[in-house]
């Protein structure tokens, strides 16, 4: 029998959560919101570094709930102030804004505990791309949400310490508490990294230059993952996921969301993910490709990729029109951060491996190209110095909250 697009499966990447009578503080910050508790008999984990809870509780309400970590030294929790404090910028946006969160019920900060309102048939960035799902009209919301964002210019109380990421001290040699904590593959990947004395430049290059350029408020974590598409992918999309929220260089997200497309075209070589082939990190079909078919497929699938950070771009610019006037290099360096975004990623992904497969090998070259030469690659990507004509999509008013 044939199967057809319409009967597969959707991607849903759900997971048994922690226990829990382990983390007590969650449901003793709900029963003092006046929630009761966690059923826990119907409550699932999203992916995600931190433990999370999503599912009813005793009085009906639907929430999530995340666990980050406080300090050591028990004087405070900087992932759950960043978090805060953009809720309480977000506070400040008009009902009909493109940039929409879930509603902040309540946090915990001496616990690290925050709790939102569950998007109602919520579906991640991840398992939309996986199933074909981001397409191009997606992809231009989640750059108007991005752009509106950066449009809210610098404000007071956001944190304004460098971001984590690339951690310039491990571009000479990993600590040894790193080491072991990862992988072969991991440590290998690094490797790649710290070997290629140009792509370390470059690296030292794009940290210095955020300390010269306009900043603005950003995410600093975007990923696939970070968007949530409600109704079972038919409805609003939510940006979450706020711990590394900062005054920082625009371009990193907008790079991040290039190189999630650029990173997803890599994989998909191996695994074409809109024929519903399954997930590309699983896929081991096609490791005995020659360098040339692996060269070929790679240029196809980005190809077919590009259309959709060229919507994200224009989306962007419809909710930031002045951004290049503001800033001219801004296309260049996002390209740069996306060739970095492809090494976080495969590092990210080599958790689970002994060893780097030729994917992975491929991305990094992918990523080293585009880094290396982001004045090419940005016109490559479709990050050009003009906004194309569009007329957006009439807002349909609701909150963001």
């Amino acid at each position: 029998m044939t199967t057809t697009t319409a009967e597969r499966p959707r991607t849903r990447q759900r997971y048994r959560p922690t226990e829990l009578d382990t983390v007590p503080a969650v449901n003793a910050l709900l029963r003092r919101l006046g929630l009761g508790r966690l059923d826990a008999a119907a409550t699932t984990a999203f992916g995600g570094r931190n433990d999370n809870w999503a599912g009813p509780t005793t009085t009906g309400e639907q929430v999530f709930v995340k666990t980050v970590t406080p300090l050591p030294d028990g004087t405070g929790c900087p992932e759950l102030d960043r978090s805060l404090s953009f809720e309480d910028l977000a506070a400040r946006l008009t009902p009909a804004s493109p940039l929409r969160s879930p509603g902040l019920l309540g946090a915990d900060p001496a616990a690290g505990v925050m709790v939102h309102r569950l998007v109602p048939g919520a579906r991640s960035g991840a398992e939309l791309a996986l199933d074909g799902d981001f397409d191009d009209d997606l992809c231009r919301s989640a750059g108007r949400a991005v752009g509106t964002l950066h449009g809210l210019g610098p404000v007071d109380g956001l944190d304004t310490g460098e971001a984590p990421l690339p951690p310039l001290s491990w571009l000479k040699a990993l600590p040894w508490s790193a080491v072991q904590e990862r992988s072969m593959a991991q440590i290998a990947a690094w490797q790649l990294v710290q070997d290629d004395t140009e792509v370390v430049d470059a690296l030292h290059r794009l940290r210095d230059l955020e300390r010269t350029v306009p900043l603005a408020p950003a995410h600093c974590d975007l990923r696939f993952d970070q968007f949530i598409r409600a109704d079972e992918g038919a409805g609003e999309l939510y940006l979450v996921d706020w711990e590394e929220f900062r005054l920082a260089d625009p371009a990193r997200d907008v790079g991040a969301f290039a190189g999630e497309w650029l990173f997803h075209a890599t994989y998909s070589v191996f695994a074409p993910t809109e024929a519903g082939a399954g997930r590309p990190e699983e896929s081991t079909a096609g490791f005995g490709l020659t360098h040339e078919e692996i060269v070929a497929r790679g240029s196809a699938s980005l190809r077919r990729h590009l259309p959709r950070i060229a919507a994200f771009w224009q989306g962007y610019l419809e909710c930031r029109p002045q951004a290049l006037a503001l800033d001219a290099g801004l296309p260049e360096r996002a390209a740069a951060y996306a060739g970095w975004h492809m090494y976080d990623r495969l590092i990210a992904t080599a958790e689970s491996h002994a060893t780097l497969n030729p994917v992975a090998r491929a991305a990094a070259g992918i990523g080293r190209t585009v880094l290396l030469g982001p004045s090419a690659a940005a016109r490559t990507l479709g990050l050009s110095a003009e906004r194309a004509p569009h007329t957006p999509h009439a807002s349909n008013g609701s909150d963001h909250r």
